[in-house]
């Protein structure tokens, strides 16, 4: 395997955690970007002199900017990007008491969709730097989707429209960057163990594990990772956006 800089958004917690680890676990080198300060300083300081944490906010290119510059200082270079900051919310937009607070279908956009495009845009310029190998790689960027983006349920209008954007990102990037061997390539999940929904409920938990398929079980985090580092080696992933799901298909609620 090619040796792995990697800077992994929302790498304190959840999908982003897990591939930070498996990164490290791999001999590579992993940034975190997060807001959550505390677990990032935890995390990077658990994994030692290949991990690091760097306050980020994705919705500031002058935020992202310092942090990629700080990342670069410590790691030479960038050839792996996993965009796994997200925020969701589940509102109707017809509400019993309000409708829809558009500021809040804004603030989703702004962190998951463009927050992913600030952050990709701001590496991929970094990464053109990089010297090519003999297939001319320069690196690859993973953005995070969700089956919410083709399955969406009611109240998940903001979630699934900040998601899709994501999955009508792949192509176009990836024929624009094919020059400068460059990939891109988006995981959708399905349900996975993730704090947003281990913290639920026993009964909606359990309502979750009867919706699926097969395995008859939540995603493990460590399998998106697995994922996420299989794109990364694969040379011939480019354009695709893979469903991680265990063929669940969600229902209309």
């Amino acid at each position: 395997m090619k040796k792995i800089n990697a800077i992994v958004t929302g790498g304190a917690s959840g999908l982003g955690e897990a591939t930070v680890r498996q990164i490290i676990r791999d001999g590579g080198n992993a940034t975190i970007f997060d807001l959550e300060e505390e677990r990032g300083k935890i995390l990077s300081t658990e994994l030692g002199e290949s991990c690091i944490y760097l306050k980020t906010d994705v919705t500031s290119e002058e935020s992202i900017s310092n942090s990629l510059s700080s990342t670069l200082s410590k790691f030479k270079f960038i050839n792996l990007l996993v965009n796994c900051a997200g925020i969701g919310v589940a509102n109707k937009v017809i509400g019993k008491e309000q409708l829809h607070d558009s500021k809040v279908f804004q603030k989703i956009i702004n962190v998951n969709l463009i927050g992913t495009f600030n952050v990709l845009k701001l590496t991929v310029e970094r990464m053109l730097e990089n010297k090519p190998d003999e297939d001319g790689f320069r690196g690859v960027i993973i953005n995070t989707a969700s089956i919410a983006a083709f399955d969406g349920q009611i109240g998940q209008a903001a979630y699934s429209a900040s998601k899709g954007g994501i999955v009508s990102l792949t192509l176009p990037l990836a024929r624009e960057f094919a020059k400068y061997g460059i990939r891109v390539c988006t995981i959708a999940p399905g349900l996975f163990e993730t704090p947003m929904l281990t913290g639920l409920p026993q009964k909606a938990y359990d309502n979750l594990i009867d919706s699926t398929l097969y395995p008859k079980r939540l995603g493990k985090p460590n399998e998106f990772a697995n994922l996420a580092l299989s794109i990364f080696e694969n040379n011939m992933l480019n354009g695709e956006v893979i469903r991680l799901d265990g063929s669940l298909r969600m229902s209309p609620k």
